[in-house]
């Protein structure tokens, strides 16, 4: 199972590489007052999804911290309902 799983990720991996390699050609993105960036298709395309990843991480960070306040406040008042728990003995 191992080493399929390796053999998918290195597929993958020489897809997108062929991927790169074929979109090479400089395309021009125009911004306002008529300034352009040029540079390889594949640049483009790369920092753009390195953009949206970015963002798309950042949106959650909110929903993550949160949830991170409300487990330590959950914590904090079960530790408080029970001051002194009994730990298990290992039969043995």
């Amino acid at each position: 199972m191992r080493g399929l799983l390796w053999g998918i990720r290195i597929f993958i991996f020489l897809f997108l590489f062929a991927f790169a390699l074929k979109n090479t050609d400089p395309v021009s993105i125009r911004f306002f007052f008529d300034s352009a960036w040029q540079a390889p298709l594949i640049i483009v395309v790369l920092a753009f999804f390195a953009g949206g990843a970015a963002l798309g991480v950042m949106s959650l960070l909110g929903t993550v911290f949160g949830l991170r306040r409300e487990v330590g406040r959950l914590r904090r008042e079960l530790k408080s309902e029970h001051p002194t728990q009994v730990k298990p003995v290992d039969a043995q």
